[in-house]
């Protein structure tokens, strides 16, 4: 299932937000529901405790820059609560990375829902949309690239249009749109990190 906003929609950032929980909620279900699967025995008990945070991306191409960006936004806005925040401007989690991000995270936070933020590539009337989906991440894709998954739920900007050329359309990119993406996807995720604060 997917939803998307467009990034001249006033309402973006709460409809993003409402879309995040929404799949949030999923997740932490499909979590409870392998650990009963599993035999695990112990149950999941930080239902209203916060995700965690995966913004992938590079600040060397402003197109790819949308991860990076909103990373440092979010923590920022998110300053005093104990989540966990990884892709920022002074430290990228690039698609190269996500291999070793994803052991990381099931070693680190195994039983913490995963929301991954990264810029994408579309068709020519997508462009400005912000995706919200109940699947992972799967960076790299729009350059024909197989990195593997990340997240338990994505957010996707779609900053230029899908093409061969995909890393010089990335190029190409207006900042502008890349900045206000940002910062509408980094308002509705700290509007929900703040109502999971524990």
């Amino acid at each position: 299932m997917e939803y998307a906003f467009n990034v001249y929609n006033k309402f973006a950032a709460d409809g993003a937000a409402m879309s995040v929980q929404k799949f949030l909620s999923a997740a932490w279900q499909r979590r409870q529901e392998r650990e009963q699967t599993d035999g695990a025995g112990t149950r999941l008990t930080g239902l209203n405790s916060s995700p965690v945070v995966v913004c992938v991306g590079s600040d060397l191409a402003i197109g790819d820059c949308l991860g990076p960006i909103t990373g440092s936004m979010l923590k920022r806005k998110t300053q005093g609560l104990s989540t966990f925040i990884y892709g920022t401007l002074s430290a990228p989690v690039t698609a190269k990375e996500i291999r070793y991000m994803r052991k990381f995270l099931k070693e680190t936070h195994p039983k913490t829902p995963v929301i991954a933020v990264d810029a994408a590539v579309g068709g020519e009337g997508d462009i400005g949309l912000i995706k919200i989906s109940d699947s992972p991440l799967r960076p790299g894709a729009g350059a024909n690239k197989n990195l593997g998954t990340v997240g338990d739920l994505s957010v996707m900007g779609i900053v230029a249009e899908k093409s061969v050329a995909n890393y010089a359309l990335l190029n190409q990119t207006r900042l502008n749109l890349v900045y206000k993406m940002s910062e509408i996807i980094s308002d509705a995720l700290a509007n929900l990190l703040y109502e999971k604060r524990v």
